[in-house]
């Protein structure tokens, strides 16, 4: 007499991936200002599927020829840490810093992020004065006016300039243009 094949279950053959957590990052690349570093830095991101957030690029030191990139990136912790150690064994890559990590390990406050957003609105009536009215409560400064619209520009955390685009919209939210995330860590250290 055969023994009967016991089937497993149709469940056991597939198996469900844990969802890894995501965090937010702010990296400061230092590098030499030259021409196809910024492609190559931004290569390593899109070679591993990761959106960058957040992009600025300028050059810090004229006279050694270097220049600041600061992203910001959402990943796996553990992939974010290989990303990391990709970058930094790329030749005109100077210095990479986790400007995110670096303040939770060294116990000291969030790096100093600031951004810069310009604003346009059109509208009239009620809308225009709420809309004045909503600018001076974020500190926004009036760049460009006429009779029916308002050009605003404001600087602060991005939280910040997601809430006054957000109460725009309804006002009558034209345009938005803002240049990405700059930040420096906290204390007497630089980079």
């Amino acid at each position: 007499m055969t023994n009967p094949v016991v089937q497993p279950p149709a469940s056991a053959y597939f198996i469900t991936p844990e969802k890894e957590t995501t965090v937010a990052r702010t990296l400061a690349i230092l590098v030499d200002n030259e021409p196809g570093v910024l492609a190559r830095v931004i290569g390593m991101f899109s070679g591993r599927g990761y959106n960058i957030e957040s992009l600025t690029v300028s050059e810090t030191e004229h006279e050694k020829h270097l220049s600041r990139i600061t992203v910001v990136t959402r990943g796996a912790p553990h992939v974010i840490e290989q990303l990391k150690s990709q970058l930094d064994r790329i030749v005109p890559v100077h210095r990479v810093v986790d400007l995110t990590s670096t303040a939770g390990s060294t116990g000291e406050s969030q790096p100093i992020e600031r951004e810069l957003a310009i604003v346009k609105v059109a509208g009239k009536g009620e809308k225009r004065v709420e809309a004045l009215r909503l600018a001076d409560v974020f500190r926004a400064k009036v760049v460009d006016s006429s009779i029916e619209h308002f050009v605003f520009e404001i600087t602060g955390r991005p939280s910040k300039l997601d809430k006054f685009v957000g109460l725009m919209a309804p006002l009558g939210l034209v345009e938005v243009c803002r240049t990405g995330v700059a930040a420096l860590s906290r204390g007497m250290e630089g980079m």
